[in-house]
């Protein structure tokens, strides 16, 4: 069965065919569907110039995008709007405007076609994204229950994942998320946006004890929660104090000593989490930070140490793309699951549990 999955949450307009085991329900464990097509319009540099993400303008470029988007994610799979079999779309959490693009494209698909149709939770997306795998590709599926964590530009979690739909969150930032801590600090550094690819970059050639940042939520109330605004405050007292980072080796070091505490409070609630869940048997990581090479290492290396499996989708999956929500999308559909046609978005959409 193919699915087609349409994602316009922030600022990437995103269409995907994805293909899946007609046996999937009876399958011993989910399936990993497979990814036909995935392409995006990316709008990084309509908003740079502003040095971060415009909704209305958002959501003008999606309504732009949308349909050549949609028709290049046909080609791509080699098949027609009449072999697709069902429809997912982003439904929430994202930017209202821009989340409604997707909704009303992909309602008006399904009525027009008679096919099922369902939202998505974007979270979810993510979470699921390790399940994806490319044709000529042998996936193994990270087993269940696992330690999903989820890090992005707007999103910091540490999510119990028993299956789909059946969430329970171990941790999660109490402020900014991770994502957006890089871009804020980047933007301090004179870089453009989205500026945690440079930082990331940076920090592999910097000594990340030159700059001190502190590490924050270590109190024993504090066991779930993470924050990253402090760290942002601290990166900026540190450049007023110090002045202009000159010379490419100081930026090194600067971002080196940021990257390394945003991946230590990660890693350190990531192993609390793990501990307050012994029945959990994998690491995945997810989102658009799970690119980070710091960040990967990190966890690489406690799932190791902790003797589990560890799981990351590859880059082109970690950021918003519509492979996810097809794929969450063609798991649910296959289990009979559906949504009216007066679905709406949402922009506060927190993920489902049991």
């Amino acid at each position: 069965m193919y699915i087609l999955g349409l994602e316009s949450s922030c600022d990437e307009t995103a269409c995907a065919v994805v293909q899946i085991d007609p046996r999937a329900a009876e399958l011993d464990g989910l399936p990993t569907p497979l990814v036909l097509s995935d392409v995006i319009a990316s709008q990084v540099d309509l908003h740079n110039r502003w040095g971060g993400i415009v909704p209305e303008i958002a959501a003008r470029r999606h309504l732009e995008n949308i349909l050549p988007t949609l028709n290049s994610a046909l080609v791509e799979a080699g098949v027609t709007l009449s072999q697709i079999g069902g429809i997912a779309v982003t439904r929430g959490p994202g930017l209202v405007g821009a989340l409604l693009v997707a909704v009303q494209v992909g309602k008006s698909i399904a009525f027009a076609q008679g096919i099922p149709f369902l939202g998505v939770n974007h979270l979810e997306g993510h979470l699921f994204s390790p399940f994806l795998r490319l044709p000529g590709q042998h996936a193994t599926p990270p087993p269940l229950p696992h330690l999903g964590v989820l890090v992005s530009g707007g999103h910091t979690a540490l999510v119990h994942v028993a299956d789909v739909g059946a969430y329970r969150v171990l941790g999660s930032t109490v402020d900014d998320a991770a994502g957006e801590a890089f871009d804020k600090v980047g933007k301090l550094l004179g870089m453009p946006y989205p500026a945690g690819p440079i930082i990331d970059r940076l920090a592999q050639a910097g000594d990340a004890r030159a700059f001190r940042f502190p590490r924050a939520m270590r109190g024993p109330r504090q066991r779930q929660a993470l924050s990253f605004s402090g760290l942002k405050t601290a990166a900026a007292t540190l450049l007023a104090k110090q002045g202009p980072l000159l010379g490419e080796a100081m930026r090194a070091d600067f971002c080196a000593g940021f990257q390394a505490a945003i991946v230590e409070q990660i890693v350190r609630k990531a192993a609390l989490a793990l501990e307050d869940a012994p029945d959990l048997r994998a690491v995945t990581l997810s989102g658009g930070v799970a690119c980070n090479t710091g960040l990967r290492a990190g966890l690489a290396e406690l799932a190791t140490s902790r003797g589990l499996p560890f799981f990351v989708a590859p880059p082109r999956f970690c950021t918003d793309n519509a492979a996810m929500i097809a794929g969450v999308g063609a798991i649910r559909l296959q289990r009979g699951e559906r949504a009216d046609l007066a679905l709406n978005a949402v922009a506060h959409l927190p993920l489902a549990t049991p």
